[in-house]
């Protein structure tokens, strides 16, 4: 069942969406070459305490960490890790959610490390496209699909294909709540948007094939054909001319 909210439910969601949207610019300030993924989330971690926030993503379903960052071929999900460091030339999508005094807003950017390649380039700037292009049918009287479709058509515009493992989502008192939101689709389908929702929209969209493995840690989703891949999400309130983008 939808969830809808009420202005004092609203203005939990933005406190927590400004929160998430400051650590993402801390984030974009840390991704160059030499700095491994498991830095970049101690310093999400402490950011997110040091505002009075939780990390949303730690320890839910058992994910043990407060960023999900994704290099190059990884669609999402990628586990922080000493090991995993960043190079010059890379991709990372950093997905980050956070929880405050009761609600969640959440989150996603793909940043660029130096200098990249003009295929890299096009897609993060698809994928950024996209999201704003689904947010813009976030009002009032649509319904679900036209996001979808929004999305979708742009995906398919900059030569591209949408992920459709992965779609986003309904959300408020809880990380995730209906409707689901995907990344494709025909416009005028689904449930209308009413005054109340809040969606988490999030376009992944990938170099080559839009199919995805799931790697042996149960949690890191790559490329079938392992080429690049990116992600941008933002939370956001259903308006009646236009959204409000939270995060």
């Amino acid at each position: 069942m939808t969830i809808l909210k009420n202005d004092e439910e609203y203005e939990g969601i933005r406190a927590s969406g400004r929160v998430v949207a400051g650590v993402l610019s801390l984030i974009e300030s840390l991704v160059r070459e030499g700095i491994s993924t498991a830095h970049i989330d101690r310093e999400a971690e402490v950011f997110i305490r040091d505002n009075g926030g939780e990390p949303a993503f730690k320890g839910y379903m058992g994910y043990p960490a407060t960023v999900c960052a994704s290099i190059n071929e990884v669609v999402v999900h990628g586990v922080p890790s000493e090991k995993v460091v960043i190079s010059e030339g890379d991709i990372i999508g950093i997905d980050v959610g956070v929880k405050m005094n009761g609600f969640y807003a959440d989150a996603a950017r793909t940043f660029a490390a130096g200098e990249i390649s003009e295929t890299a380039s096009r897609l993060i700037k698809a994928a950024r496209e996209g999201l704003e292009e689904g947010i813009s049918k976030a009002v009032e009287g649509n319904r679900v699909s036209d996001i979808s479709a929004a999305v979708q058509k742009e995906a398919k515009r900059s030569g591209f294909l949408e992920v459709r493992a992965f779609v986003g989502h309904g959300i408020g008192r809880n990380l995730h709540e209906p409707p689901e939101v995907p990344n494709w689709g025909v416009k005028g389908r689904g449930m209308v948007l009413k005054k109340g929702l809040v969606l988490a929209i999030e376009p992944m969209f990938n170099e080559g094939s839009r199919e995805v493995e799931i790697m042996k840690d149960g949690w890191t989703a790559v490329t079938a054909d392992r080429k690049l891949s990116a992600h941008f999400e933002n939370t956001v309130i259903v308006g009646t001319g236009s959204a409000e983008v939270v995060t």
